[in-house]
């Protein structure tokens, strides 16, 4: 028989959110009557913005004439769409990004599983701990760590940052050698924020050691406090030696039409075995050029309707509606006396469980309980272990029976 990658048997034994769906389903399925309200999975539920759907729908009628019909697209996105990006997300805040160092995608977790495939096996990774599974996986996968040890929660190989209560939320600059960090901001899972002068510190050491940082800015549109960075390229040097990762998903729920951007400056390199320098920008390029084929013509046009004037509006009344459905989540936690972060520039509120609960008895306890779906700090790193997150991404409504209910719970 033919031999499998064996890297693949150092992973955990499921993936965290499909194990959430697997408990969910098992509980449902035993209490067909239970009205169970989602707050776990950080999806989407509010409809498109109407200029993004009225852009998709012309698109799509060009497809169907002869004389506009398209087949391929451009590997890196339509120019319409990249320039559009330049000139809302990156020129308007006052940043120097052009338009060729703008690559859509089909979303920022392919990006932030697929970019490491540009190093070599041997680079040491670092990830913040709690951490966002995918950029821990996918380096397994890729053969950059050990077996994963349970007594440690987490992988040999891989330097994992405490980023908790403690520190702030703030992780340290490491004191050993380190070639890639990945780093979030605003955070999943923790809902926190790293601020410029915190920023600053991980763009200047990362030009000093030769590291890179992969910096996933997928809840940028999230934020509310002025002093908080939108970018990691709003700090100086960043471009010689940060990746940036963005997605339409959350900022306008495009988690089932997949539409996301990566930029990659020109400036940033790397270098080969000789010792020659090589550009990223080049490298991505090439490997996007031959596994993938382009995010949809269709898909494109409703992303650059985001920047419209309507769309500009209407998304930014659907991420009020979440941000407020995040103050009532925290609020109502607070009520009850729980330690709570996040839920102010992210959809995210991080609380600590009560009475020092382990995660996925208090998981169990809130699905039994009071039929609410969190997720369970523990499945995004050690750190985790005695948190929970909850989302904002559902109704006004049910987030406030979610909480209701959450606050009849004795513990």
């Amino acid at each position: 028989m033919i031999k499998v990658n064996p890297n693949f048997s150092k992973l955990m034994g499921s993936y965290l959110f499909s194990e959430i769906a697997k408990r969910e389903s098992a509980f449902i399925a035993a209490h067909p009557d239970a009205q169970v309200i989602k707050l776990g999975i950080g999806d989407v539920t509010m409809p498109l913005a109407p200029a993004v759907v009225d852009a998709m729908q012309k698109a799509a009628a060009e497809l169907g004439r002869a004389e506009s019909f398209r087949g391929y697209g451009p590997y890196e996105g339509y120019a319409f769409l990249r320039e559009a990006i330049v000139a809302n997300d990156y020129a308007a805040r006052g940043m120097d990004i052009a338009a060729d160092e703008i690559f859509v995608s089909d979303g920022a977790k392919s990006d932030t599983g697929s970019f490491q495939e540009l190093f070599s096996t041997d680079c040491t990774v670092a990830v913040t701990d709690p951490v966002y599974p995918v950029y821990v996986d996918t380096n397994v996968m890729a053969g950059r760590t050990g077996a994963y040890d349970d007594s440690a929660m987490g992988y040999a190989g891989i330097v994992y940052l405490p980023t908790t209560a403690e520190n702030g939320f703030v992780p340290e600059i490491p004191a050993g050698k380190v070639d890639l960090v990945y780093l979030c901001s605003p955070n999943n899972p923790t809902g926190t924020v790293l601020r410029k002068p915190e920023l600053q510190q991980w763009v200047d050491w990362a030009n000093k050691t030769g590291a890179v940082i992969l910096m996933d800015s997928a809840y940028e549109s999230f934020i509310t406090e002025d002093d908080v960075p939108h970018s990691i390229f709003e700090i100086e040097g960043a471009k010689t030696c940060a990746v940036e990762f963005r997605s339409f998903s959350k900022s306008a729920g495009f988690t089932g039409t997949r539409c996301a951007y990566t930029v990659v400056p020109k400036e940033l390199m790397g270098v080969d075995a000789s010792g020659a320098a090589v550009s990223l920008n080049d490298m991505w390029m090439r490997r996007q050029s031959t596994k993938f084929n382009g995010v949809s013509y269709v898909i494109q046009r409703g992303a650059e309707a985001v920047y419209s004037k309507d769309g500009k509006a209407q998304n930014a009344e659907i991420i009020a509606g979440y941000l407020s459905n995040a103050k009532i989540i925290k609020a109502g936690l607070e009520d009850i006396g729980l330690e709570v972060y996040g839920g102010v520039n992210s959809p995210y509120v991080w609380l600590k469980t009560p009475g020092n609960m382990k995660s996925w008895d208090f998981f169990d306890k809130l699905l039994a309980e009071a039929n609410v779906v969190g997720t369970p700090g523990s499945g995004f790193g050690s750190k985790g272990e005695h948190y929970f997150r909850l989302t904002a991404f559902n109704t006004e409504e049910n987030t406030k029976k979610a909480i209701e209910r959450i606050k009849q719970l004795k513990f």
